[in-house]
């Protein structure tokens, strides 16, 4: 409810209103309402259903103050409330539950906070203060006009490779370093981990789409995203294993482009089997990080991956990123795999097992946890040139152009991988 949004109604919003459960919160708030400036007849009796009917024929006032305490049921009620609530409307809960889960799914489902009853007057003066001040300070989360939006792709030539690690770093690094109200789209329905690697509840907002794609639109965005900080929301899922995606792939693509409305920067997590079923997907793609290791299986399946950008996006700029490379050598050297693959690898990221360890204990991406670390040098790149905010010089530039192949290898894919293997020292022969 909090989430970015499009300013889109036209008429007078009010500034304040409160629906509370008991007579003392309602004593309580109205002296607080009134040294604000705000009229004390918006604080009425009676909590989050009283809430639900009310805002179902009236506007939405820009700070909503509500109270869960006759509530069974508070994530399905708030659920209700975000149905009846304009964009931007910044909604306080209040309630007598004192449970960790409640306020994560809460937070998870847009609220802005949740106050613990019995609260202070202090306490719900400083909300209250902070809501406005949010609502009056510079929107740096609405998509400047002269600023295009990226879109980007981040695919991995295997499992594991850590593409998914890759896209949530670079979704962090283009809100922060950046500087771009971003959105992270993890498209791995049962498995995915963009919610989790920042410690997250991932919500039901990318099942509901499926499940119901006629109600995608933006208020389904503001409502469905999970944020992660200010100038970052996540649109991910852990839906039963039990249940099968089943989609034309229209909803996807719906997503996309009303994703794509509200923020600055996308990064879609694109599993393999995701793109072979809904190429489209990739269509007005303006970046494709292709996440690979150095090893034989992912040579295979970077060829034909590449093969296939060309098809799908063929305007798109790839990027080749070699991720958990070992100081001591890989399957197979970054020399042989460029040759094998017929493309340079743009971006080499070593492997840090540690540094992976302390961002998976803290609830944190790898980029932020990398910062200061030899790891941050690479991602940062990386960032550049989804941006193109610089001009790099040459051996940072990645290379959108196969490199030259030896004019005596095979030009199968057989002979490729058979040429890796010649290059590689072979035993002597005992006599």
């Amino acid at each position: 409810m909090n989430a970015p949004f499009r300013p889109s109604s036209p008429h007078q919003r009010e500034p304040f209103a409160a629906y509370l459960c008991d007579d003392d919160s309602v004593d309580m708030i109205r002296p607080i309402a009134n040294d604000m400036g705000w009229a004390v007849d918006k604080v009425h009796r009676g909590g989050l259903r009283n809430a639900v009917q009310s805002l179902s024929i009236t506007a939405s006032p820009s700070i909503l103050l509500v109270d869960l305490s006759e509530s069974s049921d508070p994530i399905n009620d708030i659920n209700g409330l975000a149905e009846v609530c304009e964009p931007g409307t910044v909604v306080i809960a209040m309630g007598q539950v004192n449970d960790v889960r409640l306020f994560r799914d809460l937070v998870a489902s847009g609220i802005h906070d949740y106050l613990l009853k019995p609260v202070f007057p202090e306490q719900v003066r400083d909300v209250l203060m902070h809501a406005q001040a949010m609502l009056n300070a510079p929107r740096s989360n609405e998509p400047a006009q002269n600023i295009k939006h990226t879109l980007t792709a981040v695919v991995g030539t295997r499992g594991g490779v850590g593409a998914s690690t890759i896209a949530t770093s670079l979704a962090w690094l283009l809100s922060q370093q950046g500087k771009r109200n971003s959105a992270l789209l993890d498209l791995d329905v049962h498995f995915g981990t963009g919610a989790l690697a920042l410690d997250l509840e991932p919500g039901r907002g990318l099942i509901d789409a499926i499940d119901n794609p006629a109600r995608i639109d933006g208020l389904f965005i503001e409502r469905a995203m999970v944020r992660a900080n200010d100038n970052l929301a996540i649109l991910s899922a852990e839906a039963p294993i039990n249940q099968p995606l089943l989609s034309d792939g229209g909803t996807f693509f719906h997503l996309r482009e009303e994703i794509n409305a509200a923020f600055e920067s996308t990064v879609i997590d694109l599993p393999r089997n995701m793109m072979i079923a809904y190429p489209h997907m990739l269509s007005e793609v303006q970046n494709v990080v292709l996440v690979t290791e150095l090893t034989l299986a992912s040579a295979r399946d970077a060829i034909r991956l590449l093969a296939g950008f060309k098809t799908t996006c063929p305007g798109a700029r790839v990027t080749l990123v070699a991720n958990k490379v070992p100081a001591s050598g890989s399957e197979i050297s970054r020399k042989d795999f460029e040759t094998s693959i017929e493309h340079a690898v743009d971006l080499v990221i070593p492997l840090d097992t540690k540094l992976a360890v302390k961002a998976a204990k803290l609830g944190k991406c790898l980029a932020e946890t990398a910062r200061g670390t030899k790891l941050s040098s690479p991602l940062s790149k990386l960032v550049n040139i989804v941006l193109s905010a610089e001009v790099m010089d040459d051996e940072d530039m990645p290379s959108t152009a196969p490199i030259s192949k030896a004019p005596e290898k095979s030009a199968s894919l057989l002979g490729k991988l058979t040429d890796i293997g010649s290059l590689m020292p072979k035993k002597k022969a005992k006599a």
